[in-house]
């Protein structure tokens, strides 16, 4: 099917098409379409992740990780393939220590992801390759007297968007709706909290359950990346 459609263009990556595609790029973008729904949505000073999280009952939780910590202030979901994820997530975690020992601060969220993007956008112009079928959804708190949260979107051919609050994933175009329709500029911690669940219930239904998703917090009160326990999520369904 996809050699039809790429009619012999998408055999290399650094081959364009007569329109200007890189057939190969397109075929990541669609690996993470096809993943688990991730949200992430950001206040001035706060941030909070939720994914869609598939596991059987025999399955243990090693392995099937959506939400990653990078460094105290800085958190990323994905959507698209773990193992391509946990590449990046090694390579954003060990240039947050490199910033720490060479400027004596911690990294910014934008240098975060400028970095990995960078990384990303070289797997799109060298033959013997291939994209990395994955975006992410990063976000924190950066460093300083204003303390302002901020999330980016990035996505396999290295491109990177700002935003107040986004989906990637399966039934992501269902989910920005949702958010478009009930984010606000000064929306509350304690609603911040809830409308990334709201938002997947909207995706998920009754499957929504603690067992069927992560959430983590980035709030203004400590700044400290937070992966929240089956217990704490609970608490947080049952207000939904």
């Amino acid at each position: 099917m996809f050699q039809q459609a790429g009619r012999g263009y998408d055999m290399a990556i650094t081959q364009f098409s007569p329109e200007g595609r890189l057939f190969q790029v397109e075929y990541a973008i669609e690996a993470v379409r096809r993943g688990t729904a991730a949200i992430v949505c950001r206040n001035s000073h706060s941030v909070v992740f939720a994914v869609e999280k598939k596991s059987s009952e025999l399955q243990e939780i090693i392995g099937s990780e959506k939400i990653f910590k990078v460094d105290d202030h800085i958190g990323a979901a994905i959507a698209g393939l773990t193992a391509d994820a946990r590449v990046l997530i090694d390579r954003a975690r060990v240039q947050a220590q490199v910033n720490i020992l060479n400027y004596d601060e911690k990294i910014s969220v934008k240098d975060s992801t400028l970095n990995i993007c960078e990384y990303l956008q070289l797997f799109t112009q060298n033959a013997g390759v291939r994209p990395f079928g994955v975006s992410f959804l990063i976000a924190g708190v950066d460093p300083g007297n204003e303390k302002r949260a901020v999330l980016y979107l990035t996505d396999p051919s290295g491109a990177s968007w700002g935003y107040k609050a986004f989906a990637i994933g399966s039934g992501a175009t269902e989910a920005r709706v949702y958010l478009e329709e009930n984010y606000k500029e000064d929306i509350s911690d304690d609603e911040l909290k809830l409308l990334p669940l709201r938002t997947l219930k909207e995706l998920m239904g009754d499957n929504l359950n603690k067992e069927t998703c992560d959430v983590a917090f980035i709030m203004k009160d400590d700044i400290k990346f937070k992966l929240l326990s089956n217990e704490e999520k609970e608490d947080l369904l049952n207000k939904l």
